[in-house]
């Protein structure tokens, strides 16, 4: 037997196997199919993607040292002709301009993971039901990411020359003004709320629009589905896109936005009210919702949906709503468990790849372990991803060897779940750095006006029209 045969039968059954049998279940190589390098690369699309996600579980504090880490599995797996670069430069080089391309294979090959695989964690109620909310997360303070992620000044250069003449008050104002421009990458994700799991996320500056992302993920959407929001997702035109994308909704609302009652447009009940602002009053109709209350224990919740009660039932909507807690779970993962609250590349366009690469490994390792723990009968909100990203940081520490009975990567993940210790109410304590928030408040729902409820009764009438033309 050959010296590299011999190598290859010590690398046969290792942790290092575990993980790349992991890969191949969650990416068969036909989900990568359409991407070619150039011929004289001796690296794969399916090989670099395996590298990427292997950079992203690894668990060394600098970039640098996680490509070691990732290259020297590869090499032990593929060996040394197979590395997947020369330098962490020339691997990161490869990802920014293979990344978008990568991305776009592995969510579609994962979503399909998830419906084939997750059917016993996949509706809440009978729905298809995702949560949507927003993040930042922080970058180093080079000058290109404040260029690219600070938010812009308001203050014109007009303005700021008039203002000279006030030297001390300007320099103590501009003093204040950089230590709030930090620069961060705003994150807005779409979250399967019976899985757990990610669906699809979008990024840009500090001040980007958290609704402006969502729009731009609605196709990524099942026809049917139930998008739950908090209170920050509220608009005319936002709740109007989403249900002409034929999607519903369950969204919290507060008193940033009036609403009407009795305004003639749709069957009348106790729960109905309208949203139609005074801009789209002139060419557009009214949105009928149902108003839902409840109570968290310490101040009454109101919800709004456009489904009715023998489609989604007053409990089911309520609980629907609680369970989009779990996307605030996920950002904790993301920013504390998985130690991504600030990213570590210095610039702007290796710190998109880093967070796509961390959302990427996130998910694939939640994928991978839901998909084995649900058949089992265990629900995801038991699985501990503390537990699971343990489990494969250990197999990568331990690559080398071959596994004893009981320590493989599956066995590992069958003990990642979360123990039934009850643990006490901590929200008592009172850290100087706690974020403060205030309650959304009661609705302001007004009584229709007569013009308002004349002006409804001409659209539905041109609407009946309509469709029987």
């Amino acid at each position: 037997m050959s010296h590299q045969d011999r190598g290859r039968e010590r690398a046969m059954g290792s942790h290092a196997d575990d993980l790349l049998e992991a890969f191949r279940w969650l990416t068969p190589k036909h989900s990568l199919s359409g991407l070619a390098f150039r011929r004289d690369c001796t690296w794969t699309p399916w090989r670099l993607a395996f590298a990427a996600l292997l950079w992203a579980w690894s668990d060394h504090r600098n970039l640098l040292d996680r490509f070691g880490h990732a290259r020297k599995i590869i090499e032990h797996l593929f060996g040394k002709q197979h590395e997947p670069a020369g330098s962490y430069q020339a691997f990161i080089k490869l990802l920014r301009k293979w990344t978008p391309a990568l991305l776009e294979c592995l969510t579609l090959a994962f979503r399909q993971k998830m419906v084939a695989s997750l059917s016993a964690a996949w509706t809440i109620a009978g729905w298809q039901v995702f949560a949507v909310d927003g993040s930042r997360v922080g970058v180093p303070r080079t000058r290109a990411n404040e260029q690219r992620y600070s938010p812009k000044s308001k203050l014109s250069r007009a303005a700021q020359q008039r203002r000279r003449a006030r030297r001390r008050r300007q320099r103590e104002k501009e003093a204040r003004q950089r230590q709030a421009n930090v620069p961060q990458i705003w994150l807005t994700t779409l979250w399967h709320v019976a899985s757990g799991l990610s669906w699809a996320w979008q990024t840009g500056a500090s001040d980007s629009s958290e609704r402006a992302h969502l729009v731009a993920m609605l196709a990524t959407l099942p026809p049917g589905a139930v998008l739950v929001a908090d209170a920050g997702f509220v608009g005319y035109e936002l709740w109007r896109t989403v249900l002409q994308a034929r999607l519903h909704l369950v969204v919290r609302v507060g008193g940033n936005v009036k609403r009407l009652k009795k305004l003639g447009y749709a069957r009348e009940s106790s729960e109905r009210v309208y949203l139609w602002p005074e801009r789209a009053a002139a060419d557009q109709g009214p949105l009928p919702l149902r108003l839902i209350v409840s109570h968290n224990g310490r101040h009454p919740v109101y919800l709004v949906t456009d489904l009715k009660p023998t489609e989604l039932s007053h409990r089911a909507a309520i609980e629907i709503y609680a369970r989009r807690w779990g996307i605030e779970l996920f950002y904790r993962h993301c920013k504390q468990t998985f130690e991504r609250a600030k990213l570590r590349s210095q610039n702007p366009d290796n710190a998109l790849i880093e967070l796509h690469w961390s959302l990427l490994g996130m998910w694939a390792m939640g994928l991978h372990s839901h998909a084995r723990l649900v058949q089992r009968g265990i629900a995801p909100r038991k699985i501990s991803f503390a537990g699971v990203l343990r489990a494969y940081r250990e197999s990568m520490r331990e690559y080398r060897w071959r596994p004893p009975r009981g320590e493989r990567l599956v066995a590992r993940l069958d003990g990642a779940l979360i123990d039934d210790y009850i643990r006490r109410d901590k929200t008592s304590r009172d850290y100087p750095r706690k974020k403060q928030t205030t309650a959304a408040g009661q609705p302001i729902i007004l009584l229709a006006t007569r013009q308002q409820r004349r002006k409804a009764n001409q659209i539905n009438e041109q609407e009946k029209k309509r469709l029987t033309a």
